[in-house]
């Protein structure tokens, strides 16, 4: 900071426009930058006798100035300035001192003076005059007076303390009544200005009878101080005289004298019988703090008896410091940097000593802080980081007071308010988010949405969402969603099938329209949700074109022996994957029973004679879900031809058969054993080269075969309440780190066993050679 003072000197009275000084100049400010340093050119007095141009610097005058009017008697008279530069801040103290200039005339109060002198009056005996008043100061104010020519008066002149100068009328010769009663004189008051000016006043002097002695004052000057807030009436003090005459030539009254100034008696009043001095108008320390009150008794020759009070003013604390707002900004960026200047200000408070001492502080609880500039001019600048999300708008109490007692104070207002900035990043109410979609969905549909906000204004708080492409697992996000911008709604492109697709993951991008705009994101777990839509699928025992399902079964069978084994799967989960079995037609019921949840079918008797040989039954398989699908296999159970079964006169009617003897019947049945064990291993063989294909199957093996599963979340091993182990199809992998490896080991006994035993299979293995279908669900 930059702190200096200037002086200039100017002449009242000017043009508008006339020059006073180059302040840029003369301050060593560049000219081609002052302007765009935003000069400002201050005054305590709040009016605007001088402006300066902010093109070059050229301080001119701007209002036509009255010096008298200005600083009345005072001197010398100047006008305090202050030019406040910005951009770095620089703050300067010029003055400019006025000069008077004689514009104004001597002029005295009335037209006439009057004055009585008895016929007795001493010759040097000296007689006050009225004084003339000239505003002007120094030689452009009263410098001398002159008096007519006569024989009988002369003037004798003298200075008072405060410069003025006083004329006495002095008798230089006796007077006669009887010879001359009446004088007529001219005195003329003449200022020392060029051209010099004058003003006059008649003098009239009467003769009169003698009354040869004047009251006397008890004091040539009486002192007394009384407070500036004095009301009316106040008592400033008694004046008391006598006269030496006697009867009514001792009767005089006080007055106030000629040399009294109009000023003087308005402010104060005497009675002329007690000579009790009382205050009559409004006294004001910071205009005057003294005043000289010339008064007199006059008696009735009239003689006249002069005396002075001086009454000093006692400065009371009755003036309330004064805020002076220079230069204020209401709006500031909320990134603003401490030191950031809001406001420039003076306090002014007119008392004098510890009534005219201020001290100046702002609330407490805001990050602005007061600098001092100059003496009584201070700037309110950032003391702190601001944050118009925390508080947009400051109320900034600045308090101004005095040392007086009581001390006096007052408030100024400033209100402040911040402009946004973008520094708030959209912040999204959830880190992720979990939506639950169910499979088979309408495409276009809204599924969920995100909510995002940001407490910035304007741009700055507008946020548009999107959808990052790069982060879909295993797909391109704008395939399978879009997302509003505005709202934040996520709409599906396409259908979904839980049996393929289970779980995506898709990142949002929240950004607001700010610059540079700032964005955040969050993570969107889409579940799809099983429907039961897939029917239980049947894998064993095989079928070829859709035909019956054969199985052939030995002749001896027994209760509970297992004759074979319906396994299904269901792609769907949970409950709409849960599978039943139930017999729903059958040759004969009474022979076979089949397992609510195992789908084992078992003998519930032994063959009996009368029994056919191929039996025919009906299994439905449905699952659990709502509404329940399900699907039906029909197996063929036949048993081969055994000839200790054969019916009574079988052999008879052999016997009796005319083409054939007994040894061609043994040939025959021999040759037909043969074919139906090789076509039983056929079928065997065809049965099991079915369970190997690529369709997922489960099936039993021998204990030394290996079945691997990949299981994700959606794999369901559902217990059976006879014990048995129902357990469906494995669905498709998401990746490798999700999967889950098993190993189904069956006994050489797994035909008659109810258990299943499960052991871990190596991850590595190929889903190739684990013998499961990749594309199956």
């Amino acid at each position: 900071m930059v702190i200096g003072q200037t002086r200039y000197s100017v002449i009242e009275e000017l043009d508008v426009g006339s020059f006073v000084g180059n302040v840029a100049e003369d301050l060593s400010i560049s000219i081609p930058g002052f302007s765009s340093r935003k000069p400002q050119l201050l005054s305590d007095e709040g009016n605007r006798y001088f402006e300066v141009n902010i093109e070059n610097g050229v301080l001119y005058v701007h209002e036509i100035i009255d010096r008298e009017e200005l600083c009345m008697e005072s001197s010398p008279c100047s006008v305090p300035l202050e030019l406040l530069l910005e951009n770095p801040f620089d703050s300067f103290s010029i003055e400019v001192e006025i000069i008077d200039k004689n514009d104004n005339s001597p002029n005295f109060a009335e037209n006439r003076f009057a004055l009585s002198l008895s016929e007795l009056v001493a010759a040097g005996t000296r007689f006050p005059l009225e004084s003339a008043h000239d505003p002007d100061i120094g030689s452009n104010t009263i410098s001398t007076y002159q008096l007519s020519l006569n024989e009988y008066f002369s003037l004798k002149m003298s200075t008072r303390n405060d410069g003025r100068k006083i004329a006495e009328l002095l008798l230089e010769k006796q007077l006669d009544r009887e010879e001359r009663s009446f004088f007529h004189l001219i005195l003329i008051a003449l200022d020392g200005g060029s051209p010099q000016r004058s003003g006059t006043i008649d003098i009239i002097v009467t003769v009169t009878d003698v009354n040869d002695n004047a009251p006397i004052f008890e004091r040539e000057i009486y002192s007394s101080s009384v407070l500036e807030n004095a009301t009316n009436g106040t008592l400033v003090t008694k004046l008391h005289a006598f006269d030496l005459d006697e009867g009514t030539n001792a009767d005089f009254k006080y007055s106030f004298s000629n040399y009294a100034s109009k000023r003087v008696r308005k402010l104060f009043n005497m009675d002329a019988e007690t000579g009790e001095i009382r205050v009559q108008g409004l006294l004001d320390y910071e205009k005057s703090d003294v005043y000289e009150l010339d008064v007199q008794a006059v008696d009735n020759a009239p003689n006249v008896g002069h005396a002075k009070v001086v009454v000093t003013l006692v400065d009371v604390n009755d003036n309330v410091p004064e805020i002076k707002l220079t230069s204020v900004t209401k709006l500031i960026p909320e990134d603003a940097a401490p030191g950031h200047v809001i406001a420039v200000f003076g306090v002014i408070d007119l008392d004098s000593g510890d009534n005219g001492q201020v001290q100046c502080q702002i609330a407490a609880g805001v990050p602005f802080k007061l600098q001092t500039s100059l003496s009584n001019h201070y700037k309110l600048v950032t003391s702190g980081e601001l944050d118009r999300e925390k508080a947009a708008r400051y109320t900034i109490s600045i308090l101004a007071w005095d040392d007086g007692s009581p001390s006096l104070s007052a408030k100024q207002i400033i209100v402040v308010s911040l402009s946004d900035i973008n520094d708030n990043v959209p912040q999204f109410t959830q880190s992720s988010y979990n939506v639950y979609l169910m499979e088979n969905n309408t495409p276009g549909a809204s599924i969920s949405s995100v909510t995002a906000s940001d407490p910035d204004l304007g741009k700055n708080g507008d946020i548009s969402y999107s959808i990052l492409e790069d982060t879909m697992q295993n797909a391109t996000a704008p395939v399978y969603f879009t997302i509003h911008s505005e709202s934040g709604i996520i709409f599906p492109l396409r259908s979904f099938d839980h049996e393929q697709l289970k779980i995506m993951q898709i990142t949002v991008q929240a950004q607001d329209g700010g610059s540079a705009s700032l964005s955040s994101t969050a993570i969107v777990n889409i579940i799809i949700l099983d429907q039961n839509d897939n029917p239980p699928r049947i894998i064993s025992p095989p079928r070829r074109n859709r035909s019956a399902a054969l199985v052939i079964i030995p002749t001896s069978i027994y209760p509970g022996y297992l004759i074979t084994k319906v396994i299904a799967n269901d792609p769907d989960s949970g409950q709409n994957a849960r599978l039943s079995y139930e017999m729903i037609d059958a040759t004969d019921r009474s022979l076979f029973f089949v397992g609510h949840y195992s789908g084992e079918i078992k003998a519930t008797r032994s063959f009996i004679e009368q029994d056919s040989r191929t039996q025919n039954l009906v299994i439905l398989v449905k699952d659990n879900g709502e509404p329940s699908l399900s699907s039906s296999v029909t197996i063929l159970l036949s048993r081969p031809v055994n000839r200790t079964d054969n019916p009574p006169g079988h052999k008879a009617h052999i016997t009796h058969t005319e083409y054939f003897s007994d040894l061609n019947i043994y040939f025959i049945a021999i040759f037909s054993s043969t074919s139906v064990i090789f076509l039983a291993i056929i079928i065997l063989l065809v049965a099991l080269k079915r369970k190997q294909d690529p369709h997922n199957t489960i099936y039993h093996r021998p204990a030394t075969d290996c079945c691997c599963m990949r299981r994700n979340s959606g794999d369901v091993f559902n217990p059976a309440p006879n014990k048995s182990l129902n357990y469906y199809g494995a669905a498709q992998a998401l990746s490798a780190s999700q999967a889950y490896n098993y190993t189904i080991s069956l006994t050489p006994e797994s035909s008659r066993s109810d258990f299943l035993f499960l052991k871990a299979c190596p991850p590595t293995l190929p889903l190739s050679d684990s013998g499961i279908n990749t594309n199956a669900n």
